[in-house]
């Protein structure tokens, strides 16, 4: 008896969610990627804080729903696995690139890349393979993927693009082995100008810090 796993190109359909308005008086507009179990609805809170006039903000919705717990009752989501991992960052890349082409931004406004624990390994990903310019680009409490390389941020102008990357000091999963490496990861990539903010607290959004980014 023989196995053979195939591959199939469909169409699929996945929500996204966005908050505010975009007007003439936007200066702002965040694309944001949450972390592992959340979903977008949930996790847009966290920036109910800024200035709704000038901050617009753009949650994409990670595709795989499950439930959380044994409850069945929470359901969260996640964008990646360590299965397929190739097909489905291409699957992520295009579905981003969908959010976008459907809002069909004005220009004049600043863009900010926000991404949260796994959110940072799309975030990244994403800015690697589309190179777009962006005022602000923030990596909280995640990982950068390993395949990326200083190549792939050669583009980033540093006149004009601050990177900042924020965790809380008693993060669980940040433990000082793993923060050395990401150290010399972001130096790498960034060319030392990535600026790095601690905050008191574990594995968490604080939206005050959110709201004193800009």
């Amino acid at each position: 008896m023989s196995n053979k796993e195939k591959t199939v190109s469909y169409t699929t359909q996945n929500t996204y969610l966005t908050q505010n308005k975009l007007g003439p008086k936007t200066k702002n507009v965040w694309l944001v990627f949450h972390g592992i179990g959340y979903l977008s609805r949930y996790f847009v809170k966290y920036f109910n804080g800024l200035d709704p006039e000038e901050n617009y903000i753009i949650v994409p919705q990670a595709p795989s729903k499950y439930y959380l717990k044994n409850e069945y009752k929470y359901v969260g989501a996640s964008w990646l696995t360590k299965e397929n991992t190739a097909t489905e960052i291409n699957n992520v890349i295009n579905y981003i690139d969908a959010v976008l082409d459907s809002e069909k931004l004005p220009k004049g406004v600043d863009l900010i890349l926000f991404g949260f624990s796994q959110g940072v390994s799309v975030a990244t990903r994403w800015l690697a393979r589309k190179k777009v310019n962006c005022k602000l680009i923030v990596l909280y409490a995640g990982g950068i993927p390993n395949e990326l390389t200083a190549q792939d941020f050669e583009f980033l102008d540093y006149d004009s693009t601050q990177i900042k990357i924020v965790y809380g000091d008693q993060d669980q999963y940040l433990n000082p082995e793993r923060l050395k490496n990401e150290k010399v990861k972001s130096d790498t990539l960034f060319r030392g100008m990535a600026e790095t903010m601690t905050f008191i607290g574990g594995h968490e959004v604080q939206p005050e810090i959110i709201q004193n980014l800009v």
